[in-house]
């Protein structure tokens, strides 16, 4: 489909039931997200890299005793902004409790919300999904980077409403560490 076709068929306003719905009906495994302002961004499908990270984050944190069904990986968040709500997909999130059934759940409870940058997210990753989740008052947000260490840089939120760089380690040291060490 040609980008006159698409911006044809789009809404003046695109809201998160619409952005659900594109998520809902793409093919192709497309994320569809927008920011509070309204900006809706378009992530490809994660590829297998991107898979193998997540999944040895949710087996780390699994095993170490986090409940399966606080820790999720592709549940949409609403982030609320002065302007209206925003509908990020981070590639893993962890929570005090489960999270209420919904397309996009509230962050009241998120502990924790993981990145893994992909090709092309690096600046959606590192600048705005950063000041978007300290707006919203996530506590901790890491940053998995595809180097050759895959470093994850682990952020948490500081007393003025920003985060706060705490640490930076290739994934293999993480790994080898409790999650207990790193959470609230």
């Amino acid at each position: 489909m040609s980008a006159e076709a698409v911006g044809m068929h789009m809404p003046a306003v695109v809201t998160l039931d619409d952005v659900a719905a594109m998520n809902a009906a793409d093919p192709n495994g497309h994320r569809y997200e927008t920011s509070p302002e309204g900006v809706l961004s378009v992530m490809p499908p994660p590829d297998s890299e991107h898979a193998m990270i997540a999944s040895r984050l949710f087996a780390w944190l699994i095993m170490a005793g986090w409940p399966a069904d606080q820790v999720l990986q592709a549940a949409g968040v609403r982030i609320s902004g002065p302007d209206g709500d925003g509908g990020r997909i981070p590639d893993l999130t962890v929570w005090r409790k489960p999270p209420a059934r919904s397309v996009w759940a509230a962050v009241a409870d998120v502990v924790l919300v993981v990145e893994i940058v992909s090709p092309g997210s690096e600046a959606m990753d590192s600048v705005t999904k950063v000041r978007e989740y300290a707006s919203a008052g996530i506590p901790q947000y890491w940053v998995v980077d595809r180097d050759g260490a895959q470093t994850v840089t682990l952020h948490r939120l500081g007393a003025d409403g920003t985060y706060e760089e705490r640490a930076r380690m290739p994934l293999a040291w993480l790994l080898q560490t409790v999650p207990g060490d790193h959470l609230d």
